[in-house]
């Protein structure tokens, strides 16, 4: 077969790949139909077929307005997580503050922080940043995330959840947002095959639950938050009690509420500080 009869996307299906991904593949690899480019589809249809996860292969996925570079450094970004961003804007747009001052928590590729930055300044609000996140590779994509959409009302930060967050900042913060680990190790093993390709710290939190790094975010925040802004956290499904009672021992909280993702499933707490 010639390069000018070749139809890339019946090959690839042929060798196995799902032709919806094959499709994008192609747009990726083989746009112009170059024959250069032919080993690089195959060889990303080889990657594909190995059981490496799409998102990785192709190097960039879409979360809400961005298009986000992720590979095997940072969690690849998820529907269920575009709904914790519209939490928080709404979160936001309640506390009133013309420019607020947002943390994320473990923010890997930027995907929670850099939206938010990304579709406050749409909205004309000049919001600041600050990404936190223990894996200096993580914060590696997230930074080149932040110069690919222009986003440069950012800093980055190496630390363990709160650990090395300026103390100078304590009281001062609009918004606490995080997607922290939230499997159990003994569940890992019982999930998707595919999610043993993305950071297993980024997914599996100590204690039997999972519950440990969640907790350990709902307990410290307070701190962290002016009165009456917000921590707005997502979690497994079947963390939503435990998380509620947390929230509430703290007694750093006026107001507490959990709220189900668009399947119906427990996903995100919203914790307001006291005014």
């Amino acid at each position: 077969m010639t390069d000018a009869n070749r139809d890339p996307v019946a090959e690839l299906v042929a060798l196995g790949v799902e032709r919806r991904e094959a499709r994008w593949l192609v747009e990726e690899f083989y746009p112009g139909a170059e024959p250069a480019a032919w080993p690089a589809l195959l060889a990303a249809a080889r990657r594909r077929l190995d059981g490496e996860p799409l998102q990785y292969v192709l190097g960039h996925w879409p979360f809400r307005s961005l298009d986000l570079d992720v590979d095997p450094r940072v969690l690849i970004p998820r529907p269920e997580t575009e709904e914790l961003v519209d939490v928080a804007l709404a979160e936001l747009a309640r506390g009133g503050a013309a420019a607020p001052l947002i943390v994320d928590l473990g923010c890997g590729s930027g995907a929670i922080g850099l939206s938010l930055l990304d579709e406050l300044r749409s909205r004309g609000m000049a919001a600041n940043l600050v990404a936190l996140d223990e894996s200096r590779a993580a914060l590696d994509v997230a930074r080149a995330n932040a110069r690919k959409h222009h986003l440069h009302a950012v800093s980055f930060v190496v630390s363990n959840w709160f650990d090395a967050l300026d103390a100078s900042l304590a009281g001062q913060i609009d918004l606490v947002v995080a997607n922290p680990p939230y499997v159990a190790a003994s569940d890992f093993e019982t999930l998707d095959p595919v999610l043993r390709h993305e950071p297993y710290g980024a997914l599996v939190s100590g204690g039997s639950r999972g519950l440990d790094d969640p907790e350990h975010i709902v307990r410290c925040a307070g701190r962290w938050l002016r009165p009456g802004a917000s921590l707005v956290l997502e979690h497994g499904a079947d963390q939503r009690e435990a998380l509620l009672e947390t929230a509430r021992e703290t007694r750093a909280y006026d107001d507490v509420v959990d709220l189900d993702d668009l399947s119906g499933r427990p996903r995100v707490l919203v914790a307001r500080s006291r005014p």
